[in-house]
C-alpha cells in the first residue's frame, strides 16, 4: 500500500494493522474488540437505551444483546429498566467497568503511539482530526 492508494483500502489497511496490534491488549484484559467498543461508548456517559447503544456504535441491535449479556456476566455493565419506559433498559458502566476501560484504553494508547512514532505530533493530530471526521461523516 502507498499513499496514492484510495482512501477506504488506506483505512482497511490501516484498521487491520491496528487491530491486529491492538488484539494482544485486549485479550490481557478479557474482551474483545466490539466489547471495548461498547465500553467506550458507555464511558462516554449511559446510553438510554439498548436501541441508542447499538445505533451509536453502529451494530446490529439483536447482537447487541449477547455483548452486553458477556459484559455484564463480568461486572463491567450494568442494565436498569428506564424508569420513563419500564420496557426499555438503560446501560451504564460499572465502576469496575470504568476501571477495565480506563486501563485498556491507556494500554491501547500505548500501542498507537508506538505505531505513529515515526510521524510529528502534528501530523498525529491531523490524522486523528481526519479520521475523526471520516468517521462521522454520512
Amino acid at each position: 500500500m502507498n499513499e496514492d492508494d484510495d482512501l477506504g483500502a488506506l483505512c482497511a489497511g490501516a484498521g487491520r494493522s491496528l487491530a491486529e496490534a491492538e488484539r494482544p491488549v485486549l485479550e490481557r484484559h478479557g474482551l474483545t474488540m466490539w466489547q471495548y467498543v461498547v465500553l467506550s461508548a458507555l464511558a462516554a456517559g449511559a446510553a438510554p437505551s439498548q436501541l441508542v447503544l447499538a445505533q451509536q456504535i453502529r451494530y446490529d441491535k439483536t447482537r447487541l444483546i449477547a455483548l452486553l449479556d458477556a459484559l455484564e456476566a463480568d461486572g463491567l455493565v450494568l442494565r436498569e429498566p428506564d424508569p420513563a419506559d419500564r420496557r426499555a433498559r438503560v446501560v451504564r458502566l460499572t465502576p469496575e467497568g470504568l476501571e477495565r476501560h480506563a486501563a485498556v484504553r491507556m494500554a491501547i494508547r500505548e500501542v498507537e503511539e508506538r505505531k505513529l512514532a515515526g510521524l510529528p505530533l502534528e501530523a498525529r493530530r491531523l490524522l486523528r482530526s481526519a479520521l475523526a471526521h471520516l468517521a462521522n461523516t454520512e
